[in-house]
């Protein structure tokens, strides 16, 4: 049984298309690797006989679509976005014919770029759609675009959730009325009628509640302005006695250093909370009881890795297992029946990665997902009764019939003797070829890292010819304190000739033709890729810098109205002037090819027109492709088919 069947892929076709871009229409392989995933959140009714699929259309459309789950089923569109500004993220059932559905976006005012969020709901059939974030009124003193989050789906009740919502003070000159909530506090929200009960008064420090899938609201996360108005780099967690009103402490957690408990879960049975904290220098996962005793234990560590993520199932979220990745993302489960499911469904995917979505009320119906390195991904609905696993939606149909390149797990030396894990994808049919166009390709954050699996850059490339290794510079995350070394602002150089290095073992290894040695990279990655030029200027032959940070300085300046400033300051450190590559633009020697979006509020497009005017000044071979009204993850398939067309033209001519 395919649950979903053509016409769902025709619908799919039917968004707003970006239009034509000005270096002409790309190819249909740009286009194919360029599309966006196509099923960007998935969820199943509490009742297990409807899924809804939030997907993109064409260009930077987004929409979600409501079915039942059964043979032939024919989809509805029951809510829609053009991506101008905003996209639809996700869609949570709230009851068996209701969905609640979060939008975000961001957009230019002036001189800055903000980024928003809404949550709405919206019935199954479609219509009744009610806003569920908090109204702004004309009188607002200030301003805050947070919409809010769900906190709690309420599994016993029918259509309503609670959500956090962001107020801010109103009042009007010649009136007495006036309105003093101000911060994040916690609603209880009716869905169909969009009537609201307050559950937690707005704290104005507030930036985090944690329920416990029941209905209460157990954990509070509080951010120290320091009165300036500036945050710090501590969190403070305060947790509700079982059964009380008030509120007592539970850590302290230390942005910087990365340290004290981090809570993120509740488990109500068992009256403790889940969260991550350091132990021998790695990320574990830890429980501390929620009780004047608070005790601590650790529930589980690995000897090489941080623990990364949580695996939480069913409405009530609840709390199955840890995930790491060493050189693949692995699994550790502590609910037996889950660990048997996921077993046999791996098993009887061919041994492919297998993630559970979501879940029935009764556990009988579940949404699994699964892909590889050579397979973008489907979604499945496993029916435990029958037994029977049937296809929804495969997450880029564009790429059928395409031979894609096993991902290789990989490591090689750096200068200094250490050993740095990276990926190596290799065109399909060309893994013992020597002397191919290669490019390195490092990832952005810098707090970050890449993982095993489908990656549609890598892959584009690989198809294009290129040999593509990613590498796990220090300053990535998931490896433990001594690798992060604090970030890879701070040890610039370290990550910098970390990835430097990646190049010179591709050249010594015979993959690389050395006169066709390329890099690219996207935010953190395009400020490496732009920054080596400062190290070694005559390794790579050509530069390809997406959304990249070029201008510490700048980037602070931008920053200094925020009320992050003194934590951003902290993250990049005092070495803004060398960390610059704007200050080594006269020692470029590879042409370079940028591409920024103007709404981006990540990192501002002006950081790519200073680089681009610091090498025009320089007398420099560069360009800058700038995208209208596209935010830091170019989220529109036309133009991520151009930017890729684009690059790949590029770094095959190496400038030329």
């Amino acid at each position: 049984m395919t649950i979903i069947i053509k016409a769902a892929l025709a619908l799919l076709a039917t968004g707003v298309a970006h239009g034509a871009l000005a270096q002409g229409q790309p190819d249909a392989l740009a286009k194919a690797f360029g599309a966006r995933e196509t099923v960007i959140s998935a969820s199943l009714s509490p009742d297990g006989q409807k899924i809804a699929l939030v997907a993109a259309g064409a260009g930077r459309a987004t929409q979600t679509y409501v079915l039942e789950a059964k043979e032939d089923a024919e989809p509805k569109v029951v809510a829609s976005s053009t991506g101008k500004p905003e996209y639809l993220s996700r869609c949570d059932w709230v009851s068996a014919d209701r969905l609640a559905c979060q939008i975000s976006g961001a957009q230019r005012y002036g001189d800055d770029v903000y980024g928003f969020s809404n949550v709405f709901g919206v019935d199954a059939a479609g219509g009744n759609i009610k806003l569920l974030s908090q109204r702004r009124g004309q009188n607002a003193l200030s301003f805050d675009l947070r919409g809010g989050e769900i906190v709690d789906l309420l599994p016993g009740e029918d259509g309503a959730i609670l959500m956090t919502r962001s107020y801010v003070p109103e009042a009007k000159v010649g009136s007495l009325i006036e309105k003093r909530l101000e911060g994040l506090g916690v609603d209880r929200i009716d869905t169909r009628s969009g009537a609201a009960k307050r559950i937690e008064t707005p704290q104005s420090q507030a930036i985090d509640y944690v329920s416990d899938g029941h209905g209460t609201v157990r954990i509070m996360g509080l951010q120290d302005l320091k009165g300036t108005g500036y945050a710090s780099g501590d969190y403070k967690f305060l947790y509700r006695p079982q059964g009380k009103n008030g509120w007592s402490d539970l850590s302290v957690y230390h942005v910087q250093e990365n340290s004290g408990f981090y809570p993120v879960a509740v488990d109500a049975a068992k009256n403790l909370a889940y969260g991550y904290e350091k132990t021998d220098g790695r990320d574990a996962l830890v429980t501390v009881a929620l009780d004047p005793s608070l005790e601590k234990k650790l529930l589980f560590a690995h000897p090489q890795v941080d623990v990364t993520g949580l695996i939480r199932v069913g409405r009530d979220q609840r709390v199955v297992g840890a995930s790491f990745v060493t050189d693949h993302r692995q699994a550790v489960y502590f609910d037996e029946q889950v660990a048997a499911l996921i077993k046999s469904l791996g098993k009887a995917l061919g041994g492919k990665a297998v993630h559970i979505g979501d879940m029935s009320s009764d556990g009988q119906r579940v949404l699994v997902w699964a892909g590889s390195d050579v397979d973008p991904g489907q979604y499945y609905l496993f029916d435990r009764t029958a037994r029977k696993l049937s296809p929804v939606m495969p997450d880029r149909p564009e790429l059928a019939g395409h031979a894609l390149a096993t991902m290789q797990s990989i490591s090689y030396k750096a200068a200094d003797g250490t050993s740095i894990p990276a990926y190596l994808t290799l065109p399909s049919g060309k893994e013992s070829a020597k002397g191919l166009s290669a490019i390195v390709m490092p990832h952005g954050g810098p707090e970050s890292r890449d993982e095993w699996g489908f990656d549609w850059m890598a892959q584009y490339y690989a198809a294009r010819g290129f040999a593509v290794i990613q590498p796990q510079f220090r300053g990535s995350t998931g490896f433990g304190e001594q690798w992060m070394m604090r970030n890879a602002f701070h040890a610039w150089r370290t990550a910098i000739g970390d990835i430097a290095d990646a190049g010179r073992w591709l050249v010594e290894q015979g993959i690389a033709d050395p006169a066709k040695l390329t890099i690219v990279g996207w935010s953190y990655g395009g400020y490496a890729a732009l920054q080596v030029q400062a190290i070694d200027p005559n390794l790579f032959k050509a530069v390809v810098a997406i959304a990249p940070l070029t201008d510490i300085g700048d980037w602070m300046r931008r920053t200094r109205w925020s009320s992050n400033f003194l934590v951003e300051q902290q993250r990049v450190g005092s070495d803004t002037v060398q960390a610059s590559p704007v200050n080594h633009a006269s020692a470029f020697r590879a042409p370079v090819l940028m591409f920024h979006g103007t709404d981006d509020n990540n990192v501002d497009i002006s950081q790519a027109k200073i680089m681009q005017g610091k090498l025009q000044g320089a007398g420099k071979r560069s360009r800058l492709v700038v995208y209208d009204g596209l935010t830091h993850n170019l989220n529109d398939s036309d133009a991520r088919a151009d930017m890729l067309q684009q690059s790949a033209d590029f770094l095959s001519t190496l400038g030329k």
